[in-house]
Parts: C-alpha cells; structure tokens; sequence
C-alpha cells in the first residue's frame, strides 16, 4: 500500500477535477484525496464504475502473477511508454490495495489474479465508502463537453450546461468499447480541437466475423476447449466460443491486435485450431484407422477422440470448404485436419462489442507526469491513452497504474508550481 499511502503532499487548498469514474479516474481520485487535494469526480453515468462491474461480470480478474519483464512485454510497442507507470504501481501494489479494502486475492491456475470473493460489487462498494471517508465528492451525470473560452471545463447535465474550475483536472474517460457503460470515445473531439493527436480508436480484444454456412449456425454459444489457435508464428493455447457470425473466446482475444492490423491491411486473415494439440498427428491417425463396426464417423469423433458436437462441426465446416464430404477423408488427412482446422476470418466485430480499444492519445502528446504538453494541468490516464493489451489482468493493471502516475504527475507539478512562485518572492 505504500505507493498510495504515502504520496507527496499537494499544497493546501488545491482542487481537482477527476473526470470519468471507472478504475483509472477512481484511482486517480484515491491517490489526490490523499495527498490532501479537495477532488470531484464526474461521470455522465447515473452510478460510477459500471464498465468495472462489467469486467467482473465472470470474475473479476484484477491483473497477473507472471513476473514483471513478462508482464510488460505483453503491452507491445507501448511496453516502453508504460514501464514506468507499471513498475511503480506494480501488480503487488494493486493486489495490496484489494486487500487493503477487504478484499483478499488469489492468483487461479492460469496465473491470473482474482479477488477471493470473485465478484466486483464488494471490492467496488468498499473503495466507494473509502473515497467518500477520503471526503471525494461525486458528480454523476455530468458529460464533459471541453473547456469554455476561459479555459474551464464545460458539462453537460440533464438541469442544463454547467462549467467548473480546478487547479488541476484528470481526464480518464475510458476508450470506445462498451459504450451504453459511458466510454464512448466522445471526448476525441475535445482534445483534436486542441490539436492533439489522438489515433483512431479501434476494437481490440474482440471476436471476429467468419462466413459460416448454415449448419455451423446451431453451434452458435458452443465452446471449444483446450484447443490451440495459430496465426503466423504466434500460436495461443486456450478456449474460444462459436458465434452467430464467427468467432471469439479468449484465445482468440490473444491474437486480435495481429489479426486486426492482417484485415486492415489484406482483407482477411487466416488461423489454423488445433483441436487436440496435446495429441499427436500419429495418436489421432491411428484411434482412426481403428475398426468403426457400425459406428458414425460422428460417433467415433465424439467416442474415441473426446471431440464435442461443435468440433466436429468445424471440421465438416471445413471439409465443405474444399468439395469434399468428411467421411471420404481418409484417417491420416482426418487426423492432420483436426491438428489443422483452417478458418477464414473477414472482419472484426464492431467496438462497441470489444472488450477493450486501442488507439487514443499519442504518448508523444504528454511528458513524463501524463500531462498533456499543450494543455498544461491536464492529466490523461487508462484507456484514452494509444496502448492495448490482452485479457488477463494487464488491460486492469494499465488503468490502475496510469490513474497513480497521472495523479502523482498532478501533486508534483502543482508542488513544483506553488515552489517557482516562492521563490519568485524570494528574489
């Protein structure tokens, strides 16, 4: 806890402005109030930390267990941009602080870190009372609109417009995904108007778009488990879920940012399931070759090789896509077809259905303290930022470490602000 508990001192009487109230605002929010700076957080939602619940929808799974240079290496390219904030609001810190509000963790077989309780709800109830303890002020229904000519910020709420001046604000509105939860990327106007540059924002973490026949349609919800998707040299271990129009899961989230950037530039792009990748081509070639008696093919897929009804259908599915009829394969071409499913995919499916979103502020638009260079006393955090990750804790442990180094970027340089004008008097 000591990298909230103990943050420099802001100069009395400072007020800031937090606008957004999902992890990175409220964190942000936490680390201010601490520092003895007087904070209000907006949000146009009714209630705050919507989008956190979502996340927390089949456990909450707060960040990772790997160890650090892993865990950064899955941020990409923005590895370097994030290190510093990661390494000094770190995956023990985040898992002190849940446990600081009650909420104990555990790390699950996967290496993912979970609150025992599993749920959102408590630990988001618990750090409510805290902030409120922490004399934070909440302003819902409040949607940001920019600054006026005066330099304040400017909302809109269902009683009218309304402007707010602050010594500092904290901008942390999320990304596009989800947006009926409240981020829905309107703030890029407000920030392109400052000629800021802000890359589009696209869906990541999402499924995509395949052009099944008919008959794959009734597997649509069906999981496929314990298999390996490949894509290029990268292949992933994992599940995925057959959709109405294609496919998503969270091996396939693993893959999403190569496999976008592959549509973008091509038009589609090619994965191969392994539906038995801790079997080997021969094991399989031989179960097959095996006497059937008087068994279906279907029946030995689903007897012999423990195949579910929805794999078996992808590997019709792909037996159509060639001409051929399943049955006339012969056991060695069955065998190196389940080792190799072949899949077209043709598009991604939509943000608004993405767990996360990549694109956003360009990390060359803010120093060292996340404050935007041409706004100055403007602090960006979470999601709004040009970085994306992979599920599995990492997209939660950026929000929460970008909201502390936005907020510490905030005391510091309203310390060092309020220290330029002493000494301006000295002299």
């Amino acid at each position: 806890m000591a990298a909230l508990d103990d943050p420099e001192k802001a100069p009395r009487g400072k007020r800031a402005a937090v606008i957004g109230g999902g992890p990175a605002g409220l964190i942000a929010a936490e680390t201010l109030a601490r520092a003895g700076v007087k904070v209000t957080v907006y949000d146009q939602m009714p209630s705050f930390g919507r989008k956190l619940l979502m996340a927390g929808r089949g456990g909450l799974n707060l960040t990772h267990s790997e160890p650090l240079p892993a865990f950064l290496d899955r941020y990409g390219a923005a590895a370097p941009l994030l290190r510093r904030a990661v390494e000094s609001f770190p995956p023990q810190a985040l898992r002190a602080w849940s446990e600081g509000l009650g909420q104990e963790t555990f790390v699950g077989s996967s290496g993912r870190v979970f609150p025992k309780a599993f749920k959102t709800s408590p630990l988001l109830r618990a750090w409510l009372r805290r902030l409120a303890a922490l004399d934070v002020s909440f302003a819902p229904r409040r949607r940001w609109t920019g600054w006026d000519d005066q330099g304040r910020l400017t909302f809109a709420t269902p009683e009218g417009n309304f402007s707010v001046t602050s010594d500092i604000s904290v901008i942390a509105l999320g990304g596009a995904s989800w947006p009926r939860l409240g981020s829905d990327g309107h703030w890029t106007t407000w920030l392109t108007e400052r000629a800021i540059d802000v890359r589009p924002l696209r869906p990541s973490n999402a499924g995509f778009k395949i052009a099944w026949s008919e008959a794959m349609h009734r597997f649509a919800g069906e999981p496929l488990k314990r298999i390996a998707v490949t894509f290029g040299e990268r292949s992933v271990r994992g599940e995925a879920i057959v959709t109405q129009d294609g496919i998503e899961g969270g091996a396939i989230y693993a893959l999403s940012a190569p496999l976008r950037d592959a549509i973008a530039a091509k038009g589609e792009a090619r994965i191969v399931i392994d539906l038995r990748p801790d079997t080997s081509h021969a094991t399989l070639a031989e179960k097959l070759s095996a006497p059937r008696s008087k068994q279906t093919l279907s029946n030995t897929l689903r007897k012999s090789l423990k195949l579910a009804p929805v794999a078996s259908g992808l590997l019709h599915e792909a037996a159509r896509s060639v001409g051929k009829p399943l049955s006339s394969f012969t056991a060695n071409d069955l065998a190196a077809l389940i080792k190799s499913v072949p899949l077209k995919l043709v598009d991604m499916q939509d943000i608004a259905r993405a767990i996360s979103s990549a694109g956003g502020i360009a990390f060359d638009e803010i120093d060292e303290n996340f404050m935007l260079k041409k706004c100055p006393g403007v602090f960006v955090a979470g999601e709004m930022l040009d970085w994306e990750a992979p599920t599995g804790g990492y997209l939660l442990q950026a929000c929460f470490s970008t909201g502390v180094a936005a907020a510490k970027g905030a005391i510091h340089w309203m310390t060092k602000g309020e220290s330029a004008v002493r000494t301006d008097h000295d002299k």
